[in-house]
């Protein structure tokens, strides 16, 4: 069952099941893009690594890389735990 990358915990592997646009988090066509063109795109598996202490941003580690997220970035990400 999908949910939201922002009720991910330190640790938690999941996969990307869908990028969304959605008028509910205020998540445009252009930002959902701009997740894609980082590479989180449905099918694409990543671990969180850490999240900073306020809880913004979040550090994940996918094809080899690092990348880094605001909460408010990731809104339209759903995923799976792996």
């Amino acid at each position: 069952m999908p949910i939201q990358f922002s009720q991910l915990k330190v640790g938690d592997n999941a996969v990307i099941d869908e990028c969304r646009v959605s008028s509910d988090t205020s998540t445009s066509s252009s930002q959902v893009q701009r997740l894609m063109m980082l590479g989180l795109i449905p099918g694409t598996r990543f671990t969180v690594v850490r999240v900073a202490p306020l809880g913004d941003p979040i550090e994940i580690k996918l094809r080899g890389f690092s990348l880094s997220l605001r909460r408010e970035e990731a809104l339209g990400l759903w995923v799976s735990l792996s």
